[in-house]
């Protein structure tokens, strides 16, 4: 018995998307509705980054990998004990890998996902899983009166139940720290572009320098700069979605990057043969790869110096936060709409997680950030 990954290669677009896994069973032959199920879910569009293909298809391998070994079929109508074939890997991600929850039901998703493309198209008659009814709660709104759930939803009974996982944020004080401890004036104001704009690290990674203007010069009197962030104007910003999305910096911000960009950039530039796109370059005068993947350890290796744990999503979480707390304390129109935009969620959804953030977090811990986000700069 043998598995492997098979470099079956495709093309959408002109862009080539190597490896999707195949499985082979005892007789040799591949595992052709994996492969038929991760080509019809990927292709049509159903998942907005394609990042998150090697995770999709990570999961449905490891699936296959763990019945494999255990000489079961994925079509295979018997139980595995009592609970199930996935009721069974759910158990062994959980109990003997102990995989984060968040982890095991990200791979149980994809999972149930190609069960259900599998029975649609007549591979088995029925599913190795349930349904029951689960309790959910029920934010009050508008159109709360026509819910007729009774605050109860169908859910797989495989799945594990969800849990709010609160974002991590930094404190005024510990910004000051990080800050006082980015000894490198290039990782310094790439940072304080991460707190006050609340960029992915991609975004950071590639951020255009074209995008840097002087505001004086360009006779700018709001507080606030509005620029429009759009991976496909030639300026080689990567983008989750590619979605265009308009982000406002502050005045004093805008003024210290176009500063970076005439007299400190510069320095770096000159070590590559070719002009650079982004603002932001490495110790060789090229742009950050992998996704800025090496921010990352920039970023952690700062916060680990002076004893704070960080890292790049921190910075945007920690500008979310305290963006919708001041955006409350003072009473702005929908805050959560311009935070949604401002960081280029897909759904509203995603940003009222900041909003849990705030209800169980003491309030002194809120207020040690200061709602002008330069102070700190100055302190």
């Amino acid at each position: 018995m043998q598995l492997v990954f098979a470099t079956e290669d495709f093309v959408i677009e002109g862009n080539l998307y190597p490896g999707f896994p195949i499985v082979l069973h005892d007789s040799m032959e591949s595992c052709t509705p994996a492969n038929r199920f991760l080509r019809y879910h990927l292709m049509r569009g159903a998942i907005g980054s394609e990042r998150s293909w090697p995770t999709i298809g990570q999961a449905i391998y490891d699936y296959f990998a763990y019945l494999q070994a255990r000489r079961r079929r994925w079509d295979d109508p018997r139980p595995a004990e009592e609970q199930g074939l996935v009721g069974a890997y759910r158990d062994y991600c959980t109990d003997t890998l102990k995989h984060k929850k968040n982890t095991v039901s990200l791979r149980l998703t994809y999972i149930c996902l190609f069960y259900e493309y599998a029975l649609r198209q007549g591979w088995i008659y029925e599913l190795p899983y349930g349904y029951e009814e689960r309790k959910v709660k029920r934010k009050r709104g508008r159109r709360s009166h026509t819910d007729t759930s009774g605050g109860k939803t169908r859910s797989r009974d495989v799945t594990l139940k969800r849990q709010v996982q609160l974002p991590e944020f930094l404190s005024k004080d510990e910004v000051r720290t990080i800050l006082a401890n980015a000894d490198n004036v290039h990782h310094k104001l790439m940072i304080r572009l991460g707190l006050q704009t609340g960029l992915r690290r991609e975004e950071l990674a590639t951020f255009p320098e074209a995008y840097v203007f002087n505001p004086t010069s360009r006779g700018t009197t709001t507080r606030n700069i509005k620029i429009r962030l759009d991976a496909n104007d030639g300026h080689g910003m990567d983008m989750k979605g590619s979605k265009p999305r308009y982000l406002f910096i502050s005045r004093r911000l805008m003024q210290d990057l176009y500063q970076y960009k005439t007299q400190i950039r510069g320095e770096r530039a000159s070590l590559s043969d070719s002009p650079q796109k982004p603002l932001f370059l490495n110790h060789v005068g090229m742009p950050f790869a992998n996704h800025g993947k090496s921010i990352e350890r920039i970023v952690r290796n700062i916060g680990r110096k002076c004893g704070i744990k960080t890292y790049p999503h921190m910075l945007r979480h920690t500008y979310s936060t305290h963006t919708l707390y001041a955006m409350r304390r003072n009473n702005e129109i929908e805050p959560l709409i311009y935070l949604q935009n401002q960081l280029g969620h897909s759904s509203i959804e995603l940003t009222m997680i900041y909003a849990h953030v705030l209800d169980d977090s003491p309030e002194d811990a809120v207020l040690a950030y200061d709602d002008e986000l330069n102070d700190w700069i100055d302190a």
